[in-house]
């Protein structure tokens, strides 16, 4: 799993690439909170677009994430899911909690 970053304005988005299982979790989870931690933005963005699969530790990592960004006061959402990812996130209800989107142009202006 490769984690990188771009900040635009007050947005941050942080983009991941490859599997996410529990191994790449455990190393993006840390790397995501420090980056956030830096970077301090108004709207953090996690981009799922080059994710190629995800278990339920990708749900570890998007609450993980959201609880960094809401510490901070900042606004959060999910984009570029793809289908397999976004039953995963059906199914704990995490779509109901969180602005998760399978397209970048349907995430939510927080």
């Amino acid at each position: 799993m490769k984690v990188s970053s771009q900040r635009c304005g007050g947005e941050l988005k942080i983009s991941l690439s490859g599997e996410l299982d529990h191994h790449a979790a455990r190393r993006a989870i840390p790397e995501i909170t420090a980056i956030t931690d830096i970077e301090l933005p108004v709207k953090l963005v996690i981009d799922f677009e080059r994710v190629s699969f995800m278990d339920s530790s990708g749900i570890a990592l998007v609450i993980g994430a959201y609880k960094r960004a809401t510490s901070i006061g900042s606004g959060f959402c999910v984009i570029n899911v793809s289908k397999q990812a976004h039953k995963v996130f059906s199914a704990a209800g995490i779509c109901k909690l969180l602005n998760i989107s399978e397209r970048e142009k349907d995430k939510v202006n927080i």
